[in-house]
């Protein structure tokens, strides 16, 4: 490998691209990696975390509400967006920073410029014009937020990550999109009292989950006061001269905001880059096609995360960039399983989710127990606040296997984790039932449904 300049050169500092890089260098391998923004990719700047953080400060206005219930007195309180922000972009720099020095103490060298692909074994440093050679590449891009540019006015809207700098909170901001961050965002708004619409052009909000947990999610945020249109769409965008926006939909309605934000979908990034010059091929939405292994269609090339459209998931990213750097230089080949992912969305209520829905599973065999339950959790016995919490589980009826587990309510996410060991084990229900409970716990709920609420045959 001495011909090169690298062993392995990583376009993206993103969480697939640096664990990629980390692990390379472990094995041995001389790596660069090239970032054009910050380290840390989407998740860390401009994703996940940021937003977890939102949601977390989104929540108090409930948690004041309900301490009432409880015996506590809340006096006055007001919320700072600017305190917020500025919060939010202290930690965000500290994590960004044990991102560079990860990188440094495995020896990877970084590069604070924008790279495209030459050629099959060649990069260009856009911010130097330099040259570097690499016997392999790995593409870690990610993808960036989709704008429907064929509505008039788009050019006014804002996307994620605009939302996380914004100078000041809007008092009206419409949502666009159903998706896990269109959802997101609108219970953050509105649990800081921001007036929140979401606008969504299909029958029921997030698309790809449990038909009965998409409906339980979408009643939950009308009860908190989000207003949610469904079946529209924006056709065109118009700004006033107070700077008032208003967005015209397909039905007619004119809907007025200080702010609108667009959540449908996000494009791989990869306009610019070179590949099609190399030799890559691409898919029609311009994501990297790429084999189990994460191989492009030219030999020396990977690519993992986003960019490939596999699962947009940066737990799945990193395990990617983990399999591709153990595959070709620490001699331990292995690919990784797609058909198991435990994920959350943090909606409010959270949603947590692992295995099939009711709908995948119909799919592999007739034959289906589904167990419901939908409870108020025991927190709002004394908050007095109208919210139910929702499990489901789905049971294949011949092998008692579980294929599916889907839970709406407090800490789901947390849930989903633990849930997603013991299905990624081929859990049986049996095997829940003579688990003795947590109590008094939501989750006991999961050892304790006996009787099926549904019996599937055929």
């Amino acid at each position: 490998m001495t011909d090169y300049d690298y062993d392995l050169f990583v376009i993206g500092g993103g969480s697939g691209g640096v664990r990629a890089a980390r692990i390379a260098a472990t094995h041995g391998a001389r790596v660069g990696i090239a970032e054009e923004y910050r380290y840390g990719g989407t998740c860390v700047i401009r994703g996940c975390v940021p937003k977890k953080l939102f949601v977390y400060a989104s929540k108090f206005s409930e948690e004041f509400e309900d301490a009432e219930g409880f015996g506590w007195s809340v006096g006055e309180r007001n919320f700072s967006w600017q305190k917020l922000v500025a919060a939010k972009d202290q930690e965000i720099t500290r994590l960004e920073g044990i991102y560079r020095r990860n990188l440094e103490r495995t020896d990877v060298e970084a590069h604070d410029s924008r790279a495209v692909v030459e050629d099959a074994h060649t990069v260009r440093l856009l911010s130097t014009g330099q040259q570097i050679t690499a016997k392999y590449i790995l593409i870690a891009v990610g993808a960036s937020p989709n704008l429907d540019h064929s509505v008039a006015g788009v050019e006014h809207v804002i996307t994620s990550n605009e939302a996380f700098n914004m100078a000041e909170l809007p008092d009206r901001i419409l949502v666009a999109g159903g998706g896990y961050i269109a959802v997101e965002f609108a219970g953050i708004f509105n649990g800081m009292g921001v007036d929140t619409t979401l606008i969504y052009r299909g029958e029921e909000i997030l698309r790809g989950f449990d038909a009965d947990l998409r409906t339980a999610v979408r009643q939950e945020m009308e009860k908190k006061g989000i207003k949610v249109i469904l079946g529209e769409v924006f056709s065109k965008i118009e700004k006033t001269g107070e700077g008032t926006l208003i967005g015209h939909t397909t039905s007619g309605r004119a809907l007025e905001a200080d702010q609108i934000m667009y959540a449908i979908g996000r494009n791989p990034h990869t306009k610019d880059l070179g590949l099609e010059k190399a030799g890559v091929e691409l898919a029609d939405n311009g994501s990297i096609k790429v084999s189990a292994d994460s191989r492009t269609s030219v030999e020396s090339i990977y690519a993992v995360g986003d960019v490939t459209d596999r699962a947009a998931l940066t737990p799945v990213a990193i395990r990617e960039g983990h399999a591709f750097a153990d595959t070709v230089f620490g001699n331990k080949p292995w690919t990784v399983d797609h058909s198991l992912i435990p994920t959350a969305v943090f909606s409010q209520p959270e949603m947590g989710t692992v295995g099939l829905t009711q709908d995948e599973a119909l799919k592999k065999t007739p034959n289906l127990d589904i167990y419901k339950s939908s409870f108020r959790p025991m927190k709002h016995t004394l908050s007095g606040r109208d919210e139910k919490m929702l499990m489901k589980m789905i049971v294949d009826a011949d092998t008692q296997k579980v294929l599916g587990v889907h839970v709406l309510g407090p800490d789901a996410g947390e849930l989903a984790q633990v849930l997603g060991i013991a299905l990624q084990m081929g859990a049986t229900k049996a095997d829940f039932d003579k688990t003795i409970a947590v109590h008094p716990t939501a989750a006991e709920e999961l050892v304790t449904m006996r009787e099926p609420t549904e019996q599937l045959r055929g």
